[in-house]
């Protein structure tokens, strides 16, 4: 409750400065500009993670800002004012999907697992972007503007909040009806309307990208089936109203586009596998679940292998590694599978020959290169890991776990003023300005620093205050090293 009671502060502070924004540009804009609803998102974002909820899985979060980015991409051709997307997964085994302010999307673990084909999954994400392309948070924010944007997004984080943490039904319930007063309606989401138009972008904005256009309308009518009769109903049916009707129109506008056969890619049924892995209760569990599938699919032997390495059976790993290796060798996670079960297994020096010829077959690939740095540190060889990382981090946009992992890389170096430096960027990347600045403010106070170094910590600190709401930014230029 009290990660709920810091949530709604942040909403009621955000509602007064969110009526006095100027009204310029599209009702939206009048409501909440583009940079005010990222802000909000990062807020939401930063509870959401020190909720432990996020996935910051390498592998997983790779495919699924690479199926996003399949979709976002075609959303900003005309758009001089680019909307950036940030596609997460929630550690959570309930089917929903939800989309806050400022293009951070979130799927929960149990949606995907649940979809079919990855037409489905991106049926799912498309409808999501749709709703951020076409404002809807801030349009309904404009419809009231007694009501903060935030209230909106904070009683989405509130329900992930509460699921994840096994908060009590009835203090679930109030929670959700302390969000609905706030708000003034009864769903997370939007309107009906604005449902049906998200629907509509998003069946476009799939076909656009390549995907079977009847892939939403697939998966809702599928979850209807399953659960129109049951008492559990799946928060996503809760956020998203399914109709017979709704359907129809879904199938409608999908019948005016031209078909599409999609394939699966290779990547969708190994995230389904990973996910199902490493959400199991207990390693056991796991390898109960994929012992009798040596034969079966490739997804099915990557779900072996990786259960295999829980229980520390890392020979047997290897051995399938090489097998799905030696049958498709451009896949990448096998190779790091094979490399990290060598690792496991002692096989230090023979590990890391795997990852350099992967490096080499894959250069500047995320999880790769993350899994190659967590490796070198471990063998006492955090130069080079930060060395491999700096060079991912200068061509390729970060995510939260790689910085983490650099800053590990520096101060297992002894390179402390770095290592500070790079965790200000990670605190940044989760939305923790206040931590970011005490970072680059101990990076500065750290003995000895370089001329050269002081310099770019000072800018750092400089462009991280321009980051604080106005009203903070001469309290923070205050104190400190100048």
């Amino acid at each position: 409750m009290r990660v709920w009671a810091a949530l709604l502060a942040t909403a009621l502070a955000l509602s007064a400065e969110a009526a006095e924004l100027p009204d310029f540009g599209t009702p939206a804009d009048a409501a909440m500009s583009k940079s005010r609803e990222a802000q909000i998102g990062r807020g939401v974002m930063l509870q959401l993670r020190n909720a432990g909820v996020v996935v910051d899985d390498p592998l997983l979060t790779e495919y699924l800002s690479s199926l996003g980015s399949q979709l976002s991409s075609l959303t900003n051709d005309d758009d001089e004012d680019l909307q950036e997307f940030n596609f997460f997964l929630v550690k959570e085994d309930s089917i929903n999907a939800f989309a806050l302010p400022g293009g951070f999307i979130g799927i929960n673990s149990g949606l995907i697992e649940a979809s079919e084909t990855e037409s489905e999954l991106a049926g799912v994400l498309a409808h999501e972007i749709s709703h951020v392309t076409q404002r809807h948070i801030a349009r309904a924010a404009y419809d009231n503007q007694r009501t903060s944007i935030m209230s909106i997004a904070a009683t989405l984080a509130a329900i992930v909040l509460g699921v994840a943490t096994d908060m009590p039904g009835d203090a679930m319930s109030g929670v959700i009806t302390a969000s609905q007063a706030l708000a003034a309606q009864r769903q997370i989401n939007f309107t009906r309307a604005n449902e049906h138009e998200a629907d509509r972008v998003g069946i476009e904005l799939m076909a656009t990208a390549g995907f079977d256009p009847n892939g939403i309308a697939n998966f809702f009518e599928k979850l209807g089936r399953r659960y129109g009769s049951s008492q559990y109903v799946p928060e996503l049916l809760l956020t998203h109203p399914v109709s017979a009707e709704r359907v129809a129109e879904a199938r409608g506008r999908a019948r005016q586009l031209p078909p599409i056969t999609h394939t699966d890619s290779p990547a969708y049924a190994l995230a389904k596998t990973r996910i199902r892995v490493l959400g199991a209760e207990t390693p056991e569990a796991a390898m109960t679940a994929f012992q009798h599938n040596e034969s079966g699919t490739p997804a099915d032997r990557y779900g072996l292998a990786l259960a295999s390495m829980r229980i520390s059976l890392n020979d047997n790993a290897e051995r399938l590694f090489r097998d799905l290796i030696e049958e498709y060798p451009a896949v990448m996670a096998y190779r790091v599978g094979l490399a990290e079960a060598m690792a496991a297994g002692g096989a230090t020096e023979t590990a890391m020959q795997v990852y350099a010829e992967s490096v080499r077959l894959f250069p500047r690939n995320v999880p790769l290169t993350i899994s190659y740095a967590e490796a070198l540190i471990a063998a006492g060889k955090p130069a080079e890991a930060h060395e491999l990382l700096l060079d991912l981090l200068n061509n390729v946009p970060a995510t939260p776990a790689q910085l983490r992992l650099i800053a590990r890389a520096a101060n297992a170096e002894g390179d402390v003023a770095n290592a500070y430096f790079y965790m200000s960027y990670y605190y940044a990347s989760i939305g923790n300005l206040p931590l970011a600045i005490g970072q680059v403010r101990m990076a500065l106070e750290t003995p000895d620093v370089h001329t050269v170094d002081r310099a770019r910590f000072r800018s750092r600190l400089d462009q991280l205050i321009e980051y604080l709401p106005e009203e903070q930014r001469e309290l923070a230029n205050v104190h400190g090293p100048q």
